[in-house]
């Protein structure tokens, strides 16, 4: 009988992006630049999220942005008229960024020289949850049109996120939408996740979530505490990924 050696390769790609990931947070912490990774389903209002947010802080600090996207710039282009950096990631069908991709993007935008960087992720709910991009903390946008039963449907990604924003609140009553029920649904996955409902087209509830930003680039905190938690739900799929 022959002896061979059975290697998870899956696994193993967990395990090097991980990796991969530590030492680009290493390296971000030195140049005390504070990387968001910001994440969604398609057409939740994720690039007029990241638009207003930059309307109201580039005069406080120095602002770059990764734009991924399977195909296409009409995203990056959007954002490029905010008047900040912007490089363009394109996947190649890919359906997530890794902290490899993420390591290629920013460098080409300088991070030297940026307090606060946003990675606008591949819109998807399922991927990206799956992949440390190597980001100081994990933002989610679910907006009131996608339904309230989101948090049931993709536990994952509402577990590795540190805030989540609710947006498009100013449409809710158009909506069968129970804000209540998301609430207590993500906070039972993920009792450390800070909730904040906003309209990024009239503004409302914008300025907590600026504030959030303001004190986490302020305060310096360089790594999520959720990080753990992603790498035990890295451990528990012991080396089978739905995303190819």
């Amino acid at each position: 009988m022959s002896a061979f050696k059975v290697i998870e390769i899956k696994q193993n790609v967990f395990d090097n992006n991980n990796k991969q990931a530590d030492l680009l947070r290493d390296r971000l912490k030195k140049e005390k630049t504070f990387l968001l990774n910001l994440m969604s389903s398609p057409g939740s209002g994720k690039t007029t999220t990241v638009i207003k947010t930059i309307e109201a802080l580039k005069n406080e600090m120095t602002i770059g942005v990764l734009e991924a996207d399977i195909d296409s710039d009409v995203d990056a282009c959007a954002v490029a008229e905010a008047g900040v950096k912007v490089i363009q990631l394109h996947t190649g069908g890919m359906c997530h960024l890794d902290a490899g991709m993420t390591k290629q993007g920013l460098a080409e935008l300088s991070t030297q020289d940026i307090d606060f960087a946003i990675l606008e992720n591949v819109g998807n709910l399922v991927c990206p949850a799956e992949f440390d991009t190597g980001a100081c903390k994990n933002a989610m946008i679910l907006s009131v049109p996608e339904g309230d039963d989101k948090p049931l449907k993709y536990p994952l990604m509402f577990s590795i996120v540190d805030v989540l924003l609710i947006n498009k609140i100013d449409v809710m009553d158009y909506f069968d939408f129970n804000i209540d029920a998301v609430k207590h649904q993500v906070q039972k996955i993920n009792p450390a996740i800070k909730i904040i409902p906003i309209s990024a087209r009239t503004g409302e509830g914008v300025e907590e979530w600026l504030q959030w930003i303001r004190s986490e680039v302020k305060n310096g905190i360089r790594s999520s505490t959720l990080i753990k938690i992603r790498r035990k739900a890295d451990d528990k799929r012991k080396g089978f990924t739905t995303c190819q």
